[in-house]
């Protein structure tokens, strides 16, 4: 295996470094990046695995060091880029040790984004465009098994030290993989889905491959329920201040006030039932916002079937990237190619986005899972559209992705900070809004009611893993402390979501402590940032260069970001 040199060098290079030796490792990195295509390797999820990639973010820490010692020797000054590029690297490595020496990757697992969804998720990226390509989906189909394999050592190992995660967790995942293998319906397996798409030529191979990975998810459901959950019961949901503190650390490039986040969170929640009530009234004058959402979803707009859904949310990216490239942003070649999917079944409840391959030739893709929903009512999901697509999500990683020879490839890709990208989605929703592209007032309540969800999710996110009271004011179970149960009913009472869509949302913030709180103060730091720059430039301030400088900075930290747009 290939390792750090300890020879200094500038931090760029040990930044790069470090991705092509993660990506050596972790087959996972490797296809999302677009290397390898052949590649027919699952993620090593063994305690042994999870070391090793922990050993490499201590050398390379090393190599780190001892490139700013020779520099400082020398009198060298690194450039800006260089001293971004290092804060970066120093800080996200250090974050995930912090988590690794706790042993938190003994009990990660949740309903989304856990070592368990990497095992399937890496399918969605693979080429499959040549018989080569399908013979690697083929062989990484019959590794699934041993990925299973690491996986439930690494949970056991949590078993024998007490970590483990809470039973509504392993619940939920019991119940994906039901899914996954098409246990829940009685249908095909998702793997059996996958290779029907393959070649004749290959269909045996194909057909064997997917039974293989099918059984291997059965068993590992069957493990999960008679000895894992058995062994979870008691464990808490909430996971106290320390655990919360350093993984919120991870996912937010900083570590956040919890307490000056809640009572932030709180006025942007009384502001936007205000702003949502004037906006109900315009579209059912004298109903509440409830009454008036459950209007939209029997009366509004609503389109019925899963492709009818995929090519309608494709025209409102390809709409968006022509009425905004020349104006608001320059979006030319690569980056104006965003697919719209339905997500696999068994998926979480929320949409999400890949980003494209290094080279572009795998586009950046939203997905929208259905959960078994035929008729889609439009109003709610526009300006989740606008988050996921153009200008949020697939705008910032594939501008990114075009800026590599001027950034690490460490700063596009490994080192991108959740609360960044989420903050950049979400200021983007606020600014369609602010740019007139969401006039029509159900389509704006539905930008508003995603607003109001991302500011629930500060408020039940810290409130239930620290445990706090609802404050005297809010006019909801006042002096109560947080439950899960009491944060389903908060956000029944605030938000327009099924209570599908509750359950993944609690299960998800259960599970993932301190990454949704990362949306909204991660929208915070983007807004400050460019207010700031506003102020400086006065009637100078252009904000269509201003979006793509800031768009050319590649991953920065909440600790950082809103300081760096306001310079440029």
């Amino acid at each position: 295996m290939g390792h750090v040199s300890d020879k200094p060098s500038t931090p760029r290079r040990i930044a790069d470094d470090y991705v092509a030796q993660v990506a050596a490792l972790d087959p996972m990195t490797s296809t999302r990046l677009g290397l390898h295509p052949e590649d027919a390797r699952q993620p090593d999820l063994s305690p042994e695995g999870f070391e090793a990639l922990a050993e490499l973010a201590r050398r390379t820490l090393s190599a780190l060091d001892a490139a700013e010692r020779h520099a400082e020797k020398d009198g060298v000054v690194f450039e800006d880029a260089e001293r971004n590029c290092a804060r970066l690297l120093r800080e996200r490595l250090t974050a995930a040790l912090v988590l690794h020496e706790a042993g938190d990757h003994f009990r990660e697992l949740r309903n989304v984004n856990s070592p368990l969804h990497k095992v399937r998720s890496i399918f969605t990226l693979m080429p499959t465009d040549t018989d080569e390509n399908w013979a690697a989906v083929a062989g990484r189909l019959r590794n699934l098994p041993g990925a299973l394999d690491g996986y439930r050592a690494t949970l056991s190992e949590g078993i024998a030290r007490g970590l483990l995660c809470a039973p509504r967790q392993a619940r939920a995942v019991i119940g994906q993989l039901a899914a996954w293998t098409g246990a829940d319906t009685g249908g095909a397996s998702w793997f059996s889905t996958l290779v029907a798409a393959g070649p004749q030529r290959l269909g045996p191979e194909l057909e064997a491959a997917a039974d293989r990975a099918t059984a291997a998810v059965a068993g590992f459901h069957d493990w999960l329920r008679g000895t894992y959950l058995p062994a979870a019961n008691g464990t808490p949901d909430p996971v106290g201040r320390e655990r919360y503190l350093r993984s919120a650390r991870w996912a937010n490039g900083t570590e956040p006030d919890p307490a000056e986040a809640y009572a932030w969170a709180w006025e942007e929640f009384h502001r936007t039932v205000a702003e949502m009530r004037a906006e109900a009234g315009r579209i059912l004058p004298g109903a509440g916002v409830r009454e008036t959402m459950d209007h939209l979803n029997r009366h509004g707009h609503t389109i019925v079937g899963e492709e009818n859904i995929r090519a309608w949310l494709q025209q409102i990216i390809d709409e968006a990237i022509d009425a905004l490239d020349g104006t608001h942003f320059d979006i030319s070649g690569p980056l104006r190619r965003v697919e719209t999917v339905i997500a696999p079944p068994g998926s979480s409840g929320a949409p999400y986005y890949n980003g494209p391959s290094l080279d572009f030739k795998r586009p950046g893709r939203t997905y929208l899972p259905t959960l078994g929903q035929q008729a889609f009512p439009t109003w709610e999901i526009v300006s989740t559209w606008y988050h996921e697509g153009v200008p949020g999500h697939h705008l910032q990683t594939a501008r990114w992705t075009a800026a590599a020879d001027r950034l690490s490839s460490y700063q596009i890709t490994l080192g991108a900070v959740s609360a960044n990208k989420e903050g950049w989605a979400l200021y983007a929703e606020r600014l369609m809004d602010e740019l007139g592209f969401l006039t029509d007032p159900a389509r704006r309540l539905g930008y508003l009611d995603k607003q109001m969800l991302r500011i629930i999710r500060v408020i039940i996110d810290i409130g239930m893993h620290l445990e706090l009271a609802v404050p005297a004011d809010s006019g909801f179970h006042p002096g109560e402390r947080w439950t899960p149960e009491l944060a389903t009913a908060f956000m029944a009472a605030h938000h327009g979501s099924d209570t599908a869509r509750r359950t993944s949302e609690i299960d998800r913030y259960l599970g993932w402590p301190g990454q949704a709180i990362g949306y909204k103060l991660g929208e915070r730091a983007w807004l400050q940032g460019r207010a700031a720059a506003r102020r400086r430039l006065g009637t100078g301030f252009d904000l269509r260069t201003w979006h793509m400088n800031a768009l050319a900075q590649g991953s920065l930290g909440l600790a950082d970001l809103a300081d760096n747009l306001a310079s440029l």
